[in-house]
């Protein structure tokens, strides 16, 4: 959903981000409403608009604005008939798109359908077999259901197929995109820097302050009689996704690391650490420079992370996914999980067999909302659930490298970046396209 002031349901990041799970225009939490072969509706309930082959419900139109409702959190919404309107006009696209899906010949495999199913379980905090009591109690067979998911799936993929396909780059925009980057690179510095941190709680205490910045004193006196900075990280170090490194965070250019610490080291040699404690919002740090190069040609910091993703559905809100894979976050620090385990079992996309493992990427081959988190991670580090148009990720960084690019590597970058860049943009033409192909018919305008 789109984080301005003014909430809609038909903006293009809500298009994109929207959950095409509509076969049975269903949720857990209320009935079915329309189905494609014949209108089996609530009471009261009417057909609002027939797309294709399928139906648009004045029911569907009423939960996605309750949905609306729910998801503003004090944004403000449209009036009651300007919404009506987003709601029905977003149900219509989304029929369009998966008729269009099912016709598209994309496979989803079982395997792929079964993690699907399971995490609508495991979302709504249910046995696969409590899904089933509860599909039955809501008059959807199981069969139909899986049906839905499979839709889902198989729209995400054409999407995907279609659009990127229609993204059309240039030479001369490659060329233009790797210029303006070789004068962003020249002579950047590169900086593996270590930290010790003493956390301080956010509104603590001026003795809880103080307290906290005696321990971090009893830390700097330590290394100052000579203790290695590694033992001392891990005797003391409240971060714990740096600890295991040595506190350290791998190589990052500068303007991808807190200001903060760059001016605190700016003096300092390899090797080198601060004399003085480095006070932040976060608490005290002790920094030390671990590596330090400048590029030279053309260079970037590329990086290996794996990811566990998990899908949105009308049965996995937003909330649910980010709870659950806050969850996952909390098994994995605790060591009751590991990542490459939970990925293996959970996760929603193609690198799932690998353990979640998508190999070393350079900057421009993520989506910008996934790549923007996994670069402030450190070593190791494990974010918070992150959404993006393919749902809601957790990531953990690997490793980090500092690499230089050859010429077909560099038009590789330029190309990625593009493309992404475009995306949005191309999405919007296909899906214009495709309605206008369409068989619509309205029965009656939302009020």
């Amino acid at each position: 959903m789109t984080e301005a002031t003014s909430f809609s349901l038909k903006s293009p990041v809500s298009t994109l981000f929207a959950v095409l799970l509509i076969v049975a225009g269903m949720c857990l939490s209320g009935s079915a409403s329309a189905q494609s072969d014949g209108l089996s509706t609530r009471q009261g309930d009417y057909i609002l608009a027939v797309v294709n082959q399928e139906l648009v419900t004045a029911a569907e139109v009423d939960q996605r604005i309750a949905a609306a409702r729910a998801a503003s959190r004090g944004q403000q919404l449209p009036p009651i008939g300007e919404l009506r309107q987003q709601a029905l006009d977003s149900l219509i696209e989304e029929r369009v798109l998966v008729t269009y899906a099912r016709t598209s010949g994309i496979k989803i495999e079982d395997s792929e359908l079964d993690r699907a199913v399971a995490n609508v379980a495991a979302q709504n905090q249910i046995t696969g077999q409590q899904l089933r009591q509860r599909l039955q109690q809501e008059g959807i067979t199981y069969e139909r259901f899986r049906n839905s998911l499979r839709d889902q799936l198989m729209v995400e993929r054409v999407r995907e197929r279609e659009v990127q396909g229609r993204v059309r780059i240039s030479d001369s925009d490659v060329e233009n995109w790797l210029e303006e980057k070789r004068r962003e690179l020249k002579g950047q510095t590169i900086l593996d820097i270590a930290q010790i941190l003493i956390r301080v709680p956010d509104g603590a205490s001026p003795s809880l302050v103080a307290e906290r910045k005696a321990r971090a004193e009893e830390a700097l006196a330590r290394l100052a009689a000579g203790d290695p900075f590694e033992l001392v990280v891990k005797q003391y170090s409240d971060d714990a996704s740096t600890r295991e490194q040595g506190g350290r965070f791998g190589p990052r250019s500068i303007d991808r690391l807190p200001d903060l610490f760059v001016q605190a080291v700016a003096n300092l040699n390899v090797g080198q650490r601060t004399q003085e404690l480095v006070r932040s919002g976060a608490g005290f740090h002790i920094l030390k420079v671990s590596e330090r190069s400048e590029t030279s040609g053309f260079a970037v910091t590329q990086t290996r992370a794996r990811h566990i993703l998990l899908r949105l559905s009308p049965q996995l809100s937003r909330d649910a996914v980010v709870r659950r894979l806050q969850e996952f976050k909390r098994q994995i620090e605790s060591g009751r999980q590991s990542f490459e385990q939970l990925a293996k079992e959970n996760s929603e996309d193609g690198s799932a067999a690998q353990g979640g493992d998508l190999g070393w990427a350079s900057p421009g081959t993520f989506v910008p909302e996934f790549e923007q988190v996994m670069n402030t991670l450190p070593l190791a580090g494990i974010s918070e659930p992150v959404v993006s148009r393919f749902g809601v990720h957790l990531i953990q960084v690997l490793e980090r490298r500092n690499q230089a690019l050859d010429v077909k590597q560099q038009r590789v970058l330029a190309r990625n970046a593009l493309r992404e860049q475009k995306f949005e943009e191309a999405y919007l033409e296909w899906i214009a396209e495709l309605r206008a192909r369409a068989y619509i018919e309205l029965r009656e305008a939302a009020q």
